[in-house]
C-alpha cells in the first residue's frame, strides 16, 4: 500500500531541485545535440523519495530558442539539451535562454511539485565551412604606363558567406593565368614584375582565384584586364607613312585623322611646316616634259628663240657628242662632266642679239672640286681664230653666277657696264633650277625659279674694236681659237643642263618665266574656305612648303587635316615623293617648351594609264598627176583619224576608254629620196594653223607640225597638209610616213605609212578614188570610177558591147566631118602647133571636152590604137599630146 497517499505533501517533497546557475554549450550548425559545460543534472535533496526526489522536467524559457531539454534519468537526474530543428549559423552565432528543472511532485499525480533557480543558458553555434569565396566584381579592370614598376596595380576582393572568421575571412589569392609578369599577394593586390613595354603587347587578362581559411576554393575565378599605356611623348598621331595617290583624282589630303599630342601641356602657339621633297623627280620637280618650243608657245612666249641644246638628230648634230640624260619621261637633259662640250653651227647662232634679249637654262650645278675654282661656263661667244676675245658668255665661278657682255666698239664708244655678278644659293646646292637672263642693256635682270634677282656686283669695260674675225658659240666650255699653238676648248662646265634657248630682240615677261618653270605638282589646302580664322597659313611659290600657324591646338589639328597632295598632270611621274613636318610649339611665358618629333612620310604616286595613241585611214590613195600641179596640190591625209585609248580596271575584269589629251608634235617623213625641192614640196598654209598653239617646219625630209594642243587640233591640221609636184611626168608614187608623239615621245602612236600612186593618163580617169584601197584601220567607202563626157558624169565602167556601138557610130559620124576637119586642118594644125610651143609640154588637158570613152580593163598603150587619126574625132595634133603623154609614161 502506497503510504506516501496518507502522507503530507510538504511532508514528503521537502526540496527545491538543484542545478548550476549557469551553463555555456556548443551546437555544430546542422546538428542537433548541444555539448553543454557543465553538463545538465538537476539533483534534489528528497531523494530517494520516490516523486519527491526524483526529476521530471526541464523547461525553457525566453527568446522562443530553438531548442528542448529532455530528461534522460529521473532518479539521477541527467538531462540533455538538444535543437528543435536545424541551427544556422549564418542566421544566429548565439543563443541565451533560462532553464529550470522540475521534481516529479509529492506522487504519482505530479502535485505539489517543485522547481529549482533559474539557470542562464549561454549556446553557441559552431560554423561548417559550407560556403566557397566569391568575388565582389565580375571583372577588374586596370591601366599601367609602360616602363614603370608598380607596388599595386589595383586590389581585388573575395568574402565568403560562412560565419565564423575561420571560414569567412579569405586567406589566400591566387593568379591562375601562367606565364605573366604579374603577382597577387594575400590582401589580393596585383603588382607587375617586370617593366611592361606598349610595343610589345598593350593588353594583359589574367585569371585569379580566392580561398578562404579553411582552403575553400572560389568556385569561379574572376578576369583582370590590365592595359598598357605608352608612355605620354609629344607628337603627331594619326598618321600614316605612306599615302598612294591616283593620277587624276585631284587634291588628296595627307593627313586626315592626324592629331599633336602635347601631353597636357599648357601651350600658347604652334608653328608647323609641311616640306614636299621631290628633288629627284624630273627637274625638281614634276613638270610638263614637252619639248622647249613646245613649251614656249603653251605658255606664250614670243617666237624667236634658238634652242642651243636640242635632241641629235640629222639637223641638230652639234648636241650628239654630249653625254645625255634623259632622265625620266622623256627629259632631255645634258650630263658636263668637265670634258665635253660643243660648237653650235654658225647658221644656228643669232647674228645679232640687239639690245634686248634673253638667255634662259635649267641648270643642276654642285660645288666645284678644289680651293680655287676655276671659270666653269654654260655658253660662250668668242673669237674663233687669232685672238681670245669673249662677246658674251654665261659662267659659274666660285658659286657665282656671272654674265659676261662686251659690246662693239660701233654700237658704244664709253666705258660701260660689262660684268655682271650674282651670289645665289640655288648655284651650288645641287638642285634644278630655272635661269633666265632678261638683258635690256645696260640693265640685266637675272630670275630664278620665277624670283628676280638684281646683280650684286656690275664692273665696266671698254667695248670690242672691230674686227673681220668671226666668232665661235660654244656649249659647256668656252673656245679659244687664238693666242695658243693649238685651237682647243677650255673653261669646262661641270654639272647639268636642260633647254638651253637664246632669244634676240626682246625679253621674257614674269609670266611666261613662271609658266615655264611652273611644277604641276605640290601641296594645297583642302576646302581652303573651311580654314579656321585663327589659323595663318603660307605657302613658296613652288607651292612645296607649306607653314601653318595657330594658338588652338585643335584649330591646328584641323588645319593639318586639311593638308592635301595635288598633280595636275595628265600624265605625272610615278614614284615616290617624301614628306617632312618639323613642328615647334611655344608655351605661356616660355619660348620653346615641348620637342615634338619630325615626321618622314612617303607620297606613292601611282602610275598613270598610258594612252595608246593610234593613227588610222587609208594607206593607199591614187591621185592623178594633173592635180599635183595645182596650188593646192593634194592633200594626202584628208581622211586621217587620231585616237587615244586607255586599259582601264584590273587584270581580270580590263576595259578600254577612250582617252582624250594632247599632243605635242606630229612628223610626216618622207619614204626613199628626200624631196627636190626645185619640183616638190610638202607644206602647210600659215593660215591652217590660226587659232591652234601649232607651228610647222618643213625640209627635204617632210614637214613637222609641233605645239601642245589636242588630237583634233592635229587632226584638222594633218589635213590641210598638201603634196605639190609641179613636175610629175617621171614619178610613179610617193611614201610617207606619220608618227605623232604626247609629252616630247614619252607616248608615241603607230607609225602610219602612206602611199600616193600617181595617175598619168588624165583620160581614163576624170575623178580617182582616193579610198580605193582597203584600209588597215578603217574600212573605206569605195566610189566607182567617173568617165567624163561634155554632157554628164556617168557612173561605172562600160561593157564591151557598149564600146562597140560606141565605136561604130563614132566611125559613121567620123565619115561626116571627116570633110570639114580637113578644110580646117591646115589652119588648125599651125594654131594649135603656135600653141603647143607656147605651153608647158607637161602641161594637163583635163580641161577638154571632147569625149573619151574608155575601157579601163585594157593597157593604156592601147589607147592609140581604138581610136586611129582619121576616126579620133579629134584634132590630130591632140592624138599627138596623148601620145607624147604616153611617151612619157612608158
Amino acid at each position: 500500500m502506497d503510504t506516501s497517499l496518507f502522507l503530507d505533501p510538504e511532508t514528503v517533497n521537502k526540496h527545491k531541485p538543484w542545478i548550476e546557475t549557469s551553463y555555456h554549450g556548443v551546437i555544430t550548425e546542422n546538428m542537433d545535440t548541444v555539448l553543454l559545460d557543465p553538463p545538465l543534472v538537476a539533483l534534489d535533496k528528497d531523494a530517494p523519495v520516490p516523486y519527491a526526489g526524483e526529476i521530471c522536467a526541464f523547461n525553457i524559457h525566453g527568446q522562443e530558442a530553438p531548442f528542448e531539454a529532455v530528461v534522460l534519468n529521473r532518479t539521477s537526474g541527467e538531462g540533455v539539451l538538444r535543437a528543435k530543428g536545424p541551427v544556422d549559423c549564418e542566421t544566429q552565432k548565439e543563443y541565451t535562454f533560462i532553464i529550470q528543472a522540475y521534481d516529479c511532485g509529492a506522487g504519482a499525480n505530479g502535485a505539489s511539485w517543485k522547481k529549482s533557480h533559474k539557470a542562464v543558458v549561454h549556446i553557441q553555434v559552431d560554423d561548417v565551412n559550407e560556403f566557397s569565396p566569391v568575388f565582389r566584381e565580375p571583372m577588374y579592370h586596370a591601366s599601367v604606363m609602360e616602363g614603370k614598376m608598380y607596388d599595386s596595380i589595383l586590389q581585388v576582393e573575395a568574402w565568403d558567406q560562412d560565419c565564423s572568421p575561420q571560414y569567412s575571412q579569405i586567406c589566400n589569392y591566387d593568379i591562375v593565368t601562367s606565364d605573366t609578369p604579374f603577382a597577387i599577394d594575400r590582401n589580393g593586390n596585383i603588382r607587375n614584375t617586370e617593366r611592361l613595354s606598349y610595343d610589345k603587347k598593350q593588353r594583359y587578362k589574367v585569371m585569379v582565384t580566392a580561398f578562404d581559411c579553411g582552403q575553400k576554393r572560389a568556385t569561379e575565378s574572376v578576369a583582370v584586364h590590365i592595359d598598357v599605356k605608352p608612355v605620354c611623348k609629344p607628337g603627331w598621331q594619326g598618321w600614316n607613312k605612306q599615302v598612294d595617290y591616283e593620277p587624276g583624282t585631284g587634291s588628296k589630303q595627307l593627313f586626315p585623322k592626324m592629331h599633336l599630342e602635347t601631353c597636357d601641356g599648357p601651350l600658347s602657339a604652334v608653328r608647323a611646316m609641311v616640306e614636299l621633297q621631290t628633288s629627284h623627280i624630273g627637274k625638281g620637280c614634276d613638270r610638263e616634259t614637252y619639248s622647249e618650243k613646245s613649251l614656249q608657245k603653251l605658255c606664250g612666249a614670243a617666237s624667236g628663240s634658238t634652242d642651243l641644246l636640242p635632241a641629235p638628230s640629222a639637223s641638230t648634230n652639234w648636241t650628239a657628242s654630249l653625254l645625255m640624260d634623259n632622265g625620266r619621261d622623256s627629259d632631255l637633259i645634258f650630263h658636263f662632266d668637265g670634258r665635253q662640250a660643243a660648237n653650235v653651227p654658225e647658221r644656228v647662232v643669232p647674228q645679232n642679239l640687239t639690245d634686248q634679249f634673253t638667255i634662259a637654262t635649267w641648270m643642276k650645278h654642285g660645288p666645284s672640286p678644289g680651293l680655287r675654282a676655276e671659270k666653269e661656263t654654260l655658253l660662250c661667244n668668242s673669237d674663233k681664230t687669232e685672238m681670245n676675245r669673249h662677246h658674251y658668255s654665261l659662267y659659274v665661278h666660285n658659286c657665282r653666277l656671272v654674265f659676261l657682255l662686251r659690246r662693239d666698239f660701233t654700237q658704244v664708244d664709253t666705258f660701260r657696264p660689262a660684268e655682271f655678278h650674282w651670289k645665289l644659293e640655288q648655284i651650288c646646292d645641287k638642285e634644278w633650277h630655272y635661269y633666265v637672263i632678261n638683258v635690256e642693256f645696260p640693265a640685266v635682270t637675272l630670275f630664278v625659279d620665277g624670283v628676280t634677282y638684281e646683280p650684286y656686283l656690275v664692273t665696266d669695260d671698254w667695248p670690242i674694236h672691230p674686227s673681220s674675225i668671226d666668232t665661235q658659240l660654244t656649249v659647256g666650255a668656252c673656245w679659244q681659237g687664238g693666242e695658243v699653238s693649238t685651237p682647243r676648248f677650255t673653261q669646262f662646265f661641270r654639272g647639268s643642263l636642260s633647254g638651253l634657248t637664246i632669244r634676240p630682240g626682246r625679253i621674257e615677261t614674269q609670266k611666261v618665266i613662271s609658266c615655264l618653270q611652273a611644277c604641276k605638282e605640290g601641296l594645297d589646302i583642302h576646302s581652303l574656305e573651311s580654314l579656321g580664322k585663327d589659323i595663318k597659313f603660307h605657302f613658296n611659290p613652288a607651292q612645296s612648303v607649306l607653314v601653318m600657324e595657330g594658338e588652338d591646338l585643335e584649330s591646328v589639328n584641323t588645319a593639318m587635316a586639311k593638308v592635301s597632295y595635288i598633280n595636275s598632270r595628265q600624265f605625272p611621274t610615278a614614284g615616290l615623293r617624301q614628306l617632312h613636318i618639323t613642328t615647334t610649339v611655344q608655351c605661356f611665358g616660355e619660348d620653346i617648351c615641348i620637342s615634338i618629333p619630325d615626321i618622314k612620310a612617303l607620297v606613292m604616286v601611282l602610275p598613270p594609264s598610258e594612252p595608246r595613241i593610234t593613227i588610222a585611214g587609208s594607206d593607199q590613195l591614187l591621185t592623178p598627176a594633173a592635180d599635183l600641179r595645182g596650188a593646192m596640190g593634194m592633200a594626202p591625209f584628208k581622211e586621217l583619224r587620231i585616237t587615244s585609248t586607255v586599259t582601264k580596271g584590273d587584270v581580270y575584269r580590263p576595259g578600254v576608254l577612250e582617252a582624250m589629251h594632247n599632243l605635242d608634235y606630229c612628223d610626216v617623213l618622207v619614204i626613199g629620196e628626200e624631196l627636190n625641192p626645185e619640183e616638190e614640196s610638202l607644206e602647210i598654209h600659215h593660215s591652217s594653223l590660226m587659232g591652234k598653239h601649232l607651228d610647222a617646219t618643213n625640209s627635204t625630209s617632210g614637214i613637222s607640225i609641233y605645239g601642245v594642243d589636242s588630237m583634233a587640233h592635229y587632226e584638222e591640221a594633218l589635213r590641210q597638209v598638201r603634196y605639190r609636184n609641179w613636175r610629175p611626168a617621171t614619178l610613179t608614187n610617193r611614201r610617207f610616213r606619220l608618227t605623232c608623239s604626247e609629252l616630247n615621245g614619252r607616248y608615241t602612236s603607230n607609225e602610219f605609212n602612206l602611199e600616193v600612186r600617181l595617175v598619168h593618163n588624165a583620160a581614163s580617169v576624170e575623178h580617182v578614188n582616193h579610198m580605193a584601197v582597203q584600209s588597215q584601220y578603217m574600212q573605206s567607202v569605195h566610189h566607182p570610177l567617173m568617165v567624163h563626157s561634155v554632157n554628164s558624169h556617168i557612173s561605172g565602167t562600160p561593157p564591151a558591147a557598149t564600146v562597140v556601138v560606141v565605136i561604130c557610130i563614132a566611125a559613121l559620124v567620123c565619115i561626116v566631118v571627116l570633110g570639114i576637119y580637113r578644110l580646117h586642118s591646115t589652119h588648125q594644125d599651125s594654131a594649135k602647133s603656135e600653141e603647143d610651143g607656147a605651153k608647158d609640154p607637161e602641161m594637163d588637158w583635163d580641161d577638154s571636152t571632147l569625149t573619151i570613152t574608155v575601157n579601163p580593163m585594157e593597157v593604156r598603150g592601147h589607147y592609140t590604137k581604138e581610136f586611129p587619126e582619121k576616126c579620133s574625132g579629134r584634132p590630130p595634133h591632140y592624138n599627138k599630146q596623148i601620145n607624147r603623154r604616153g611617151a612619157r609614161q612608158q
